[in-house]
C-alpha cells in the first residue's frame, strides 16, 4: 500500500479496512448498478447514460473486472460504496449499513470519536425508531374497531385492503393517545417533538396529525420518515398535511411511494413513472393497476427529485389536476426534470378533474385514454401559452406567435421545429415560410447543464498526458507492462507516483491490483481526485491491445525518463549560475554531460 496517500471518507476511525474490503468483494458493482438504471453490455465492460448528468449518448461505463464506476462525460468515478452513497443521497456510514445487510454481512463496532457526529447519528436512529413505533400506533388504531370514520372513508373512497396494507394507512383517533405511547415507551420529549409526530401547545403535547386518516412516507430504504394526514369532515384546517421536516424528512428529496416503485423495478421494467400531485391521487392509481406512480406531495419539483426518479425511468408523465390552475402550475419544475435528462411528458385530463375522479368516473380504460394521449412538454407549454391570448384578436395573435416561435426554437431537433412551426400555421394562418424565417431570426438560448462537470476541459501537456497513459496501462494491465520495471519509470506526477507503488506493492505481494481500491487513496473533490479520474478516461481498455498502443506505451516512458532527465539538467544549470566556487562549478558541470550522455543514449540508443 503506498506510504503516503489523501486518506477520503473511507478510512474512517474505527471502520475496520478489512471490512470494508470484504464488504465490497461481496458485492458486483454490475448487480447493484442495475438495480438502479439499466445497463448494456458492449465489449468488457456495462453502459448506461449517466445518472449525475444529461446526455443522450451513453458515457457511463461499469466495470465488473475493476469492481468500479466511470463516465466519460462528466468525469463521475467511484467504487460501488460510492455509487450507491450517491444514487441513494446517503452518508458513508448509512451507505455501508445499507450494503452490508444486503451482502449479509454483520457491521462491525465502531469507535467513533466526533461528538457532534455521534449525536446526529443517534437523533437519527431515535426519530426513525420513533416513525415506526408512530406507523405500527396508527394501524393499530385502524383495526381497533374504534376508528369507525376512518374505515367509512376507505371504504367509500374503494380503497382495496391489499393496498391499505401495501400502504401501511393509520388512523389517527384523537390528539393525545400517540403522546402518551411515545412517552410510555420511554422516547424523551424533545425527541418526539424533533420527529415532528407531536407539537407542544400551550404546555401539553398533541398528535400532529390528530384525528386524521395516516398516510405514513416511507423513502427508497423503506423507513418511515414522515407522515400524511387527511381531515375527515369539513373543518377550517388544511385538508391534507404533512409532519415537519426533520433529520429524516426533507420533502424536497422525497417522493410518495418511492418505495413501492423501487420494489416494482426488482420485478420488471419501468418505461415510465407517472407523477402525480398527492396521495389519494397515488392510491387511487394503484389500486387501479397502475402502479408506476409516485406523488410530488403538492411540492414544487426539484432537482434532487428529478435524479430520484431517473433512478427507475427515462420518461416521467405528469398527470396534475385538469383545471387550469393546475395544468400551468409548476412549468419551471417540468424544466427542471427534462434538465436531467428526463423525456417529461403532460397527461391531459378533463377540465376541473385530477386522476382520481377520472378513474372513479371512467375507470382504468379511461384513465389509460389519458395516458395515451400524453403530449411532450413543449407542446403542452405551446398549449399553455395559447390560453393566454384570444387568437381572434391580430394584436393578441401576434403576440402569441413571437412567444410560440421563441418556445419551439428550443426544441431538440430541427424535425421537431418543422412540425411545430406546421402546427402554429394551421392555428394561426400564417404561412410556414415566414413562421421559418421568424424562427431563423430569433436567437437560441443557451442550453442549461444540469451537471457542470459536463463540460472538462483538459489543458494537460504531453508530458502529463504521457504519465497518464503510461499508468493507466499498468493499472488495467496491458500485456505490454508485464515486464516492465515500475520502479525504473520517473513519475513525477505525486498521484501518478503514488498509483505506481501501490502497483508495485501488488506485484511483490504477488497479488492482482484491486481497482476498486485506488478510490480511497485520494479524498473526493480535490485536484488529486479529479486526476485519478483522467486515467479513468482509459478504463474502455480499448486503447490498451495491438502494436500502437505498446509502440505509445514505450515512447510515453521514454518521454517521461527524458523529461526527468531535463528536468534534473535545468536544476543543475540553475544551480551552477548561483556558484561561486570553481570546483563546485566544474562538479555541476560534469553531472550535466553525464545527463546529456543518458539523455543521448536513451532517445537514439548511442553506446
Amino acid at each position: 500500500m503506498p506510504d503516503k496517500i489523501c486518506v477520503n471518507r473511507y478510512a474512517m476511525p474505527g471502520l475496520d479496512q478489512d471490512f470494508l474490503r470484504t464488504l465490497k468483494d461481496k458485492l458486483n458493482i454490475v448487480d447493484v448498478a442495475s438495480g438502479y438504471f439499466s445497463l448494456e453490455k458492449r465489449g468488457a465492460n456495462y453502459w448506461a447514460c449517466c445518472p449525475f448528468h444529461h446526455e443522450k449518448t451513453a458515457s457511463f461505463s461499469v466495470n465488473e473486472s475493476g469492481q468500479f464506476y466511470h463516465c466519460f462525460g462528466c468525469g463521475a468515478s467511484g467504487d460501488v460504496i460510492k455509487l450507491v452513497s450517491e444514487l441513494e443521497s446517503l452518508d458513508f456510514m448509512d451507505t455501508v449499513k445499507l450494503l452490508a445487510e444486503r451482502a449479509g454481512l454483520q457491521m462491525p463496532q465502531t469507535a467513533v470519536d466526533n461528538r457532534r457526529t455521534a449525536e446526529l447519528k443517534r437523533r437519527r436512529d431515535t426519530i426513525l425508531k420513533i416513525m415506526n413505533d408512530c406507523a405500527h400506533f396508527y394501524l393499530d388504531n385502524l383495526n381497533s374497531g374504534k376508528a369507525d370514520a376512518h374505515i367509512q372513508y376507505i371504504l367509500n373512497r374503494k380503497i382495496p385492503s391489499n393496498v391499505v396494507r401495501s400502504f401501511g394507512l393509520g388512523a389517527s383517533l384523537n390528539f393525545n393517545d400517540l403522546p402518551h405511547f411515545l412517552l410510555k415507551k420511554g422516547y424523551s420529549k424533545q425527541d418526539i417533538i424533533d420527529s415532528g409526530t407531536v407539537n407542544e401547545v400551550d404546555g401539553r403535547l398533541v398528535d400532529a396529525q390528530g384525528g386524521r386518516l395516516i398516510f405514513p412516507i416511507i423513502n427508497a430504504l423503506d423507513e418511515v420518515v414522515a407522515f400524511g394526514g387527511r381531515v375527515l369532515k369539513k373543518t377550517d384546517f388544511a385538508k391534507y398535511k404533512n409532519t415537519k421536516e426533520t433529520v429524516v424528512f426533507n420533502k424536497s428529496k422525497t417522493l410518495y411511494n418511492i418505495n413501492l416503485l423501487k420494489k416494482l423495478k426488482r420485478s420488471q421494467t419501468i418505461r415510465e413513472v407517472i407523477m402525480v400531485e398527492g396521495y389519494m391521487d397515488t392510491i387511487s392509481l394503484y389500486s387501479a393497476g397502475f402502479k408506476n406512480v409516485v406523488a410530488s406531495m403538492g411540492t414544487s419539483l426539484t432537482q434532487d427529485q428529478a435524479r430520484l426518479i431517473k433512478r427507475y425511468t427515462d420518461t416521467v408523465l405528469i398527470s396534475y389536476d385538469g383545471d387550469a390552475a393546475g395544468q400551468k402550475a409548476n412549468l419551471r419544475g417540468l424544466d427542471i426534470l427534462k434538465g436531467e435528462g428526463l423525456n417529461v411528458k403532460v397527461v391531459p385530463l378533463p377540465e376541473g378533474l385530477d386522476p382520481d375522479d377520472v378513474i372513479k368516473q371512467q375507470g382504468p380504460e379511461g384513465y389509460r385514454r389519458c395516458l395515451d394521449a400524453a403530449m411532450p412538454l413543449i407542446d403542452y407549454k405551446l398549449l399553455v401559452l395559447e390560453r393566454g391570448y384570444d387568437l381572434s384578436r391580430a394584436e393578441d395573435k401576434r403576440r402569441y406567435v413571437a412567444e410560440a416561435i421563441k418556445l419551439i426554437k428550443t426544441a431538440d431537433s430541427a424535425a421537431e421545429q418543422e412540425d411545430l412551426l406546421k402546427k402554429l400555421r394551421d392555428k394561426t394562418g400564417y404561412t410556414y415560410e415566414s413562421l421559418n424565417r421568424d424562427l431563423a431570426a430569433t436567437p437560441s438560448q443557451l442550453e442549461i447543464r444540469s451537471d457542470k462537470r459536463e463540460e472538462r476541459a483538459d489543458n494537460a501537456t504531453a508530458s502529463l498526458k504521457a504519465s497518464r497513459f503510461v499508468i493507466a496501462s499498468l493499472l488495467f494491465g496491458a500485456d505490454y507492462t508485464k515486464d516492465v520495471d515500475i520502479a525504473d519509470i520517473p513519475f513525477t506526477n505525486e498521484i501518478h507516483a503514488i498509483l505506481a507503488k501501490y502497483i508495485i506493492s501488488k506485484r511483490l505481494m504477488e497479488e492482482r491490483v484491486h481497482l476498486s481500491e485506488i478510490f480511497e487513496f485520494f479524498e473526493e473533490n480535490t485536484p488529486e481526485y479529479e486526476e485519478l479520474t483522467r486515467i479513468l478516461d482509459y478504463s474502455d481498455g480499448a486503447g490498451f491491445t495491438g502494436e500502437v498502443a505498446e509502440k505509445y506505451f514505450a515512447d510515453s516512458v521514454l518521454k517521461l525518463k527524458v523529461d526527468y532527465i531535463d528536468d534534473q539538467i535545468g536544476d543543475l544549470r540553475k544551480r551552477a549560475n548561483s556558484l561561486t566556487d570553481k570546483a563546485e562549478i566544474i562538479s555541476c558541470a560534469s553531472k550535466i554531460s553525464e545527463l546529456a550522455k543518458q539523455k543521448e543514449k536513451l532517445k537514439y540508443g548511442v553506446q
